[in-house]
């Protein structure tokens, strides 16, 4: 197959990710009630192919800071990405959409979700190899169960027409993949799912699989927006916004040392204004700051550092 016949294919992705990113966007407004994001429409310099929009929503009511980015790029397979990031071809080809968002009150989770499509191409145009991943998870500051519980019940209730075993699969993926693994595995947050390398074996297998990205990209404002409600206007303090600057300390670390959609827009000459836009906007780093026992926070520490079956253990 060249890499022309899969055109329509690319064009199916691109078109929905666009539509997706725009009704991720206008929900978010819509619950902020102030801020509006700022679109960014750009292209890659230098002779390197595509361009994205991104969107940046700050200094909202709710939303600190956040990002909804679109990314369209495609260009030679370099002696880097053979060596670093295992990828043997002659040209490349990926389209996504990411997205990072930083609430302001310490009660309502940080969340990230990505979908993306990549393709790479021998010399003559034929498509060596192609690909789907993507997944979802949340990083709460104060834990709140049934939030967890809420938002990986949505997640799997999306997966499930695919196959009853891929949440249980995708969902033990996150959390060995969120975690970070230079502070004994700790993870990030009660995860969600995470899935790569998701290789058609055929046209019917490719429309099943786009389906299947379809259908988790559909799903993702169900599984937060109700968990902002519930939470957006609970009272804070000085406290808590320290608790989730430190625990923001930890995320920064994971996004620069382990996450491979950063390292891969880092290595790959990618606009480096878009791919940091994940950071929070205030964090801490502390020396070995621990929270009082028996906290609110230490509760959370505790969740943190070890992965649960939230469903198994709500009966669902």
């Amino acid at each position: 197959m060249k890499k022309e016949e899969t055109k329509t294919f690319r064009d199916k992705w691109i078109g929905y990710v666009y539509s997706l990113q725009d009704h991720i966007c206008k929900a978010l407004e819509g619950l902020d009630g102030k801020a509006k994001f700022r679109e960014d429409d750009w292209q890659r310099a230098e002779g390197r192919g595509g361009g994205g929009k991104t969107r940046v929503i700050a200094n909202g009511n709710i939303f600190e800071k956040g990002g909804v980015n679109v990314s369209v790029v495609y260009g030679p397979v370099t002696d880097m990405m053979r060596k670093q990031l295992q990828i043997d071809g002659d040209t490349w080809f990926a389209c996504g959409l990411s997205l990072v968002i930083h609430p302001l009150n310490p009660f309502v989770p940080t969340t990230h979700a990505n979908w993306r499509y990549f393709e790479v191409h021998q010399e003559d145009g034929t498509v060596k190899d192609r690909w789907f991943g993507g997944g979802a998870d949340l990083t709460p500051y104060y834990l709140f169960e049934e939030d967890a519980i809420h938002f990986h019940q949505t997640l799997k209730n999306a997966m499930d027409p695919f196959g009853k075993e891929l949440y249980p699969l995708y969902k033990k993926q996150c959390d060995g993949y969120f975690a970070n693994k230079h502070r004994e595995n700790e993870m990030r947050g009660i995860g969600g799912v995470f899935y790569d390398h998701l290789r058609p074996a055929d046209e019917e297998d490719a429309e099943r699989l786009l389906s299947f990205q379809f259908a988790n990209g559909n799903s993702f404002t169900e599984a937060y927006l109700p968990i902002i409600q519930k939470r957006k206007d609970t009272s804070w303090n000085e406290k808590n916004k320290h608790w989730q600057e430190i625990r923001r300390g930890r995320y920064v670390e994971f996004n620069l040392i382990h996450d491979r959609g950063t390292l891969f827009g880092l290595k790959t000459n990618g606009r480096t204004e878009s791919i940091l836009m994940s950071l929070p906007p205030t964090v801490r780093f502390e020396y070995d700051y621990q929270p009082e026992p028996g906290s609110e926070e230490a509760k959370l520490l505790g969740v943190c550092l070890h992965p649960r079956e939230w469903l198994l253990e709500a009966g669902c």
